[in-house]
This record gives structure tokens, C-alpha cells and sequence, in this order.
């Protein structure tokens, strides 16, 4: 089944991570301006001092971040932004949804939805650093489980008049939540990860699944075709979806056509790192305008 597309050209979002502060309104200028549909944000609480090898997206377990690697808050950044663009959509690649409490999480979104007239895409996942949980004392073997009542509970404040929620993650109200979200259809909730149980939340939760860890497009293809057996399952293979999947280096235009016919809807790319190992606006500003004209205007 080929997912359904809010719009039948690929569309490309691109990650700002290495990209200095000071610098990334002047950037997010320029991806708006190169037609780039979507930017995404890196999100982390805090590193322990010692990483553990434990991220299941690389061979030896070790993450493509160090604990010296700077965190920033990703709704505040994204908020940054919203103050410098105007049409381009701000996103989180991904945001780990079981940390906090849904109220604190729709408060922050929301204001974010807001502040940049409803460009905002909350992309979630469970999570895989377990001290991350530990040093805020939320549970972690039953993230899963409240990443779902989570986005539930979202949806409801997002767009019921009184909500009372009462299950074995939360208990609250009745509160009465303002303001809504932007665009009445609410704010896009896409699922990252590629564990069976991401592929399946993604297929009966999502508004998307965002891909991630996929060796090659026979991998993507096969992972996608749970995300689409989940969907089916739960009805909702009418409903707009995205497939956004992580660009590789070195790709070109038929690269880009062959990931778009395997079913990815969106492309999410990144600056490449100087040969300083630092990126500046004008170097990212240079290759925005480089791929705009050699993929974005040719394929997207």
C-alpha cells in the first residue's frame, strides 16, 4: 500500500545540528528561501558523563554524540526560528515523548504552534538512554506504553473542550485546555524509530513515522510495510501521512527518485561539516543554494 501523501512532490526537511547558535536564524533563512519544506531539531535532555553503549542505531552502540556534545532546549530553538521564517515547518527529530507529562508537553508545543502560526510537526520517540529517565525518576521499561497514552491524551487537549484523564500513567482534571492548535486538523504527531514496536506506534498513532537506522532501501521498504500493516489494521490508511526518511551522503537525483517510488514522502538531509570540523552560515548558506538547484528544484 502506498502511504497517502499530503502533497505528491518530495518534499526535503533539513536537520541543524553543528549549526552555531548565533548563526541560526541566518540559516533558517536560507532553507526557507531554497524551498527546503521543513526543518528538524536533535532533542536530548542531558548526556551522563560516561556515555554507555547502548544506542541501537550503530554497530559498537555508541551514539553519534558525545557528553561534551552542546544541548539546547529543542522548543525554544524552534521558537528562535519561528521569529525568522515564515513558511517553512518546525519540527523535532525526535522529541522523547515518555520524559515529561503530556501537560508539559502540550503547554510547549502549543505555544510553539502558536508563535509560528501553526508550522509545527511534533515528531516523538520512546527513547533509548536509559539514565536520561533515571535522573528525572521516570520510569523506563514502560515508555512505550505511556508514549501511546501520551499522544492520546495530546490529541484531547488539542481539541476537546474539557478533558479528565484517569488510567495507570496519569490522573488529572477536569481541565480545560487553551489555546488550541493552529490549523484545526491539530499539530502533526509523526513517530520516529525503526524497533517493531515504533513501526506499529507509528501505524496506529501517527500522523508519519520518521526512519531511522534503515541499512538500504530494501530495509526502509520492509519496515515500511509494518508501518503500513499497522495502519490497515487500525483503519486509518485514508488519513494523511508522512514518510520521511533520513538522506544519505553522496545521493543523488535518482537516489532521491528511488527512495520517493519506495515510499518516502519527505527527504531529511543535512549541511555536511567542514573540513575544520565546524560549520559557518556561509558555508551552510552555500550548500542550501547548491541543493536547492541540483535536487530540490529538479526532483522535489
Amino acid at each position: 500500500m502506498a502511504p497517502a501523501m499530503s502533497e505528491t512532490a518530495l518534499k526535503f526537511g533539513v536537520r541543524i545540528m553543528g549549526v552555531p547558535l548565533r548563526d541560526l536564524t541566518t540559516v533558517a533563512a536560507a532553507f526557507e528561501a531554497g524551498g527546503f519544506e521543513s526543518i528538524w531539531v536533535q532533542e536530548h535532555l542531558v548526556f551522563p558523563a560516561d556515555m554507555p553503549p547502548t544506542y541501537p542505531y550503530s554497530d559498537d552502540g555508541q551514539p553519534p554524540v558525545t557528553p561534551e556534545t552542546p544541548v539546547y532546549d529543542a522548543w525554544a530553538v524552534l521558537a528562535h526560528l519561528a521569529s525568522a521564517t515564515s513558511r517553512i515547518r518546525l519540527g523535532t527529530n525526535v522529541y522523547i515523548l515518555p520524559l515529561r507529562h503530556p501537560l508539559q508537553t502540550a503547554r510547549t508545543v502549543v505555544t510553539v504552534d502558536r508563535l509560528s502560526q501553526g508550522r509545527v510537526v511534533l515528531g516523538v520517540g520512546v527513547g533509548w538512554l536509559e539514565e536520561e529517565f533515571d535522573y528525572v525518576g521516570a520510569p523506563f521499561k514502560d515508555r512505550g506504553r505511556r508514549a501511546d497514552a501520551t499522544i492520546a491524551v495530546l490529541r484531547r487537549l488539542w481539541s476537546e473542550d474539557v478533558v479528565e484523564v484517569d488510567n495507570e500513567h496519569f490522573s488529572f482534571g477536569p481541565v480545560r485546555f487553551r489555546p488550541r492548535p493552529v490549523r484545526p486538523a491539530g499539530i502533526p504527531i509523526e513517530v520516529g524509530g525503526s524497533a517493531p514496536a515504533a513501526l506499529r506506534r507509528a501505524g496506529r498513532l501517527g500522523d508519519g513515522w520518521i526512519e531511522i537506522g534503515c541499512t538500504d532501501l530494501a530495509d526502509f521498504r520492509a519496515k515500511l510495510s509494518v508501518v503500513d500493516e499497522a495502519r490497515r489494521e487500525a483503519d486509518r490508511q485514508e488519513a494523511a501521512f508522512e514518510v520521511s526518511l533520513q538522506g544519505r551522503g553522496g545521493w543523488g537525483r535518482d537516489d532521491y527518485l528511488r527512495a520517493q517510488e519506495a515510499g518516502a514522502t519527505r527527504i531529511i538531509v543535512g549541511p555536511p561539516v567542514g573540513a575544520d570540523g565546524r560549520m559557518s552560515a556561509a558555508s551552510v548558506q552555500d550548500w542550501a543554494g547548491r541543493f536547492s538547484q541540483d535536487v530540490i528544484q529538479r526532483v522535489g
